[in-house]
């Protein structure tokens, strides 16, 4: 199962997961990217949302106008749906228009993969980047261990290259994949102080002991929280409004 959520209230960008994209919401062309992947449904606080989502035969669910982050509304939306504990559950932003397929399939099979460890709570994946794009804290970077696991994400330059040139960190795709277990398990753990210190929320699962597995991908996708960052994808995809 694939849950966007998509939350109406932007203080950057009003109303983005509905701003046109080459003449579709923003939130149905992230839908409709992921849709061969597995049942696919919107998670909004938005009845315009769920109205919007219905013409376009997209399934979508009322949400809480309260939640503190995408993965509480995720959640919420698991729950009315019905899902049993063991449902592999995606979780793919809602302004992520561009999302190439076989990255959200890349974070879906390690999930499938790891349904059964309880030890690992999360499911992502990075790219590759290099050094000056490392320098953007909005560009979140991880660091793994030999098998794949995450040991630290941070909006700072990690791992610090003291002595030579480093050209190949590792940046973190904010697509996460749970069981429904693991999902409601994260959503009770109490905030970790240094999830609040970065404002990062999978850094609750590493500070209460909790393994995140990572996979490479490749992408030339990224969020959308800017009308610029909008602008700039448009034209990457040569689409025009």
């Amino acid at each position: 199962m694939i849950i966007i959520p998509a939350r109406i209230g932007s203080s950057r960008f009003p109303n983005k997961v509905l701003a046109d994209v080459g003449g579709v919401p923003m939130v149905v062309r992230t839908a409709q990217a992921v849709s061969k992947i597995d049942r696919v449904a919107i998670a909004t606080d938005s009845q315009d949302v769920v109205e919007i989502a219905k013409r376009y035969n997209i399934e979508a669910i009322m949400t809480s106008s309260t939640h503190n982050s995408g993965t509480d509304r995720v959640f919420e939306a698991s729950q009315k749906l019905g899902l049993p504990d063991s449902e592999v559950i995606v979780n793919v932003q809602g302004d992520e228009p561009f999302i190439e397929e076989e990255v959200v399939k890349a974070v879906f099979d390690l999930t499938v993969k790891n349904r059964d460890n309880e030890s690992i709570m999360m499911n992502s994946c990075y790219k590759i980047m290099s050094n000056p794009e490392a320098d953007d804290p909005n560009i979140v970077k991880v660091v793994t261990s030999s098998n794949e696991l995450a040991l630290y994400f941070s909006r700072s330059k990690i791992p610090h290259p003291r002595d030579h040139h480093f050209n190949d960190y590792k940046g973190h795709l904010g697509i996460y994949g749970f069981t429904k277990k693991s999902l409601e398990t994260f959503c009770k753990l109490k905030p970790a102080p240094l999830e609040d210190i970065e404002k990062l929320e999978q850094l609750r699962a590493l500070y209460h002991d909790y393994k995140i597995a990572m996979v490479k991908v490749e992408t030339k996708s990224f969020g959308i929280d800017t009308v610029e960052d909008l602008e700039k994808a448009l034209k990457l995809h040569n689409i025009e409004n």
